[in-house]
């Protein structure tokens, strides 16, 4: 595999697309900031440059798919700056008759980034989408995500109730590094305000 240039990689069930490594959040956690200099899962995930879209779709149907349980676009930036790419690639996939379950993991926030509402783009495209809720108050986040937006802790939670509209699955993340009960606040508002599937994740160092 090149380095500087891995696109799709597998970690557990499932198979990672690596579309960007930009992102809008400067987050305290991200695995970005550690020393191994992006090596995650034993794959180097600092891109020299983007994929082309057409090279994402090379390389998720070089894979055996019917190994993997989901397809995650992820990677080390926020995949939602290629929403309109990412879109293509599925298209496609779904025109070559491609069937796998697709997730994309997102701070929710790909509407301000756009300019425009995104969620539509996820319908008929997207098994799942799992959505960074970090905390509990806009405050918090701020100080823990340092987003470039304004807005950013509404917006994510706008977003996780109007994607809900157009995808069977919308889950909500905290990392277990926050206080217990930031935790339980995090689980109300997942629950109880927006309606999506809670889920605390392990913190993972490399």
């Amino acid at each position: 595999m090149e380095k500087g240039f891995t696109i799709t990689y597998e970690y557990g069930d499932n198979l990672y697309v690596n579309p960007t490594n930009r992102c809008n959040f400067n987050c305290e956690f991200c695995l970005r900031h550690n020393n191994s200099g992006g090596s995650i899962y034993t794959h180097n995930l600092w891109l020299k440059r983007e994929p082309t879209k057409e090279e994402i779709l090379e390389s998720i149907e070089s894979r055996d798919l019917s190994k993997y349980r989901q397809l995650v676009f992820v990677g080390f930036g926020e995949p939602s700056y290629r929403m309109e790419d990412i879109c293509w690639v599925i298209d496609r996939m779904k025109e070559h008759g491609t069937k796998i379950y697709t997730r994309m993991d997102t701070n929710g926030t790909g509407s301000l980034i756009h300019g425009r509402d995104i969620a539509p783009d996820f319908a008929g495209r997207f098994d799942m989408v799992s959505i960074s809720l970090n905390t509990d108050t806009a405050e918090k986040y701020d100080a823990l995500c340092h987003p470039v937006h304004k807005g950013a802790y509404e917006e994510m939670k706008r977003f996780a109730k109007e994607v809900q509209k157009y995808v069977p699955t919308v889950m909500m993340t905290v990392v277990d590094t926050i206080p217990a009960e930031e935790i339980e606040n995090c689980r109300r508002i997942c629950e109880e305000e927006i309606g999506a599937v809670y889920r605390v994740r392990e913190y993972i160092s490399d």
